[in-house]
């Protein structure tokens, strides 16, 4: 069963950019109230919003199930070019096609086909009957693969491949930093890593395994959620002036994605079939090469680009298809199950 904010997160974003909108009407100068937090041109309170936001599903992943995946070697050469090769080529191609001219929101779209699940994987995988190990050791090689290699992938796609296919930036959107993305990881993925790898040592040695698997981790993970609306609802009120363009935008933005999520399913699951992989092992690797780390896009997105750019504003829009396309093909796979 999803947990309550899981079930009903599509319907919780809709709800908080409605009441971002509002506050920003109703309140014409937020945005000035949101300024007291800033400090060096860093929103802090959404800078804390961010990384907690990242800490729960990062203190789900039992790190030590990673060693699992290298025992099939076709196996991880499978998911690993589905996640890292397939996906962000797929959701590129996908941002040219359908926003090519809109280049702040092919920015955001392209940051959510970098950002590879490590969170709703699990829950996508657990309800279509998919091996829990299996899963568990890919979304912890996801989130390995993300420090080590996120900043190089976004340099990659957002700054040599479009100059290569043409596209002309303005001076806002052109310089694209390696440095300044990296920071950005480190700061909004490699913190929360850090705490959770440290919270997950401490509190399993001195509380015990089933302690922090049965308490501890039910207990923090509506924070992501929380964090997430709060986030977007802050994002939202600093466009208020625009609700129209928005409604035509969001549109816009949904169709890349809408495509991305179902071509991506379906590649993974011929590839997996035609290499013979069991249904749990493909089931796995299917919704893992399938979700994205919404959670991580926005918060590169917010950290590079600004709180009130359209990249972070299309970054909002992922997990609003995200959760009820994938919902739909964990009720499609599980009529294959064996």
């Amino acid at each position: 069963m999803l947990g309550f904010f899981d079930k009903f997160l599509t319907l919780w974003i809709f709800l908080s950019i409605f009441i971002g909108l509002a506050l920003g009407i109703i309140f014409p100068n937020i945005s000035n109230f949101w300024s007291i937090f800033e400090y060096q041109s860093i929103n802090m309170l959404l800078m804390l919003c961010l990384i907690t936001m990242m800490y729960p599903p990062l203190a789900k992943i039992r790190y030590q199930q990673i060693f699992k995946i290298f025992k099939n070697k076709k196996s991880l050469l499978l998911a690993l070019i589905l996640n890292w090769i397939i996906g962000p080529i797929l959701m590129f191609a996908l941002a040219i096609i359908f926003l090519h001219d809109k280049i702040e929101f092919m920015q955001g779209i392209i940051l959510i086909g970098l950002a590879r699940c490590v969170a709703m994987v699990a829950v996508w995988s657990d309800l279509a009957k998919g091996d829990r190990e299996y899963t568990g050791a890919l979304i912890a090689l996801n989130s390995i693969f993300q420090i080590l290699f996120f900043s190089s992938l976004a340099f990659i796609f957002l700054q040599l491949l479009p100059n290569y296919f043409g596209f002309t930036f303005d001076i806002k959107t052109s310089n694209i930093s390696m440095q300044e993305i990296g920071k950005n990881v480190l700061i909004y993925l490699g913190i929360p890593f850090i705490m959770a790898i440290f919270s997950r040592i401490i509190f399993i040695n001195t509380k015990g395994k089933q302690w922090y698997q049965e308490k501890f981790l039910p207990k923090i993970s509506p924070i992501t959620p929380i964090t997430l609306i709060f986030t977007i609802i802050i994002m939202c009120s600093y466009h208020s002036n625009q609700i129209f363009e928005m409604s035509l935008n969001t549109l816009r933005i949904a169709l890349p994605l809408i495509f991305y999520f179902i071509l991506m399913f379906f590649i993974s699951w011929y590839l997996c079939n035609k290499n013979k992989l069991s249904y749990p092992q493909a089931c796995s690797i299917c919704f893992s090469a399938s979700g994205n780390n919404f959670e991580l896009a926005i918060a590169i997105s917010i950290g590079y680009y600004g709180i009130a750019s359209p990249q972070a504003f299309a970054t909002i829009i992922g997990p609003l298809i995200e959760v009820p396309v994938l919902i739909l093909l964990v009720k499609w796979i599980l009529k294959r199950y064996k």
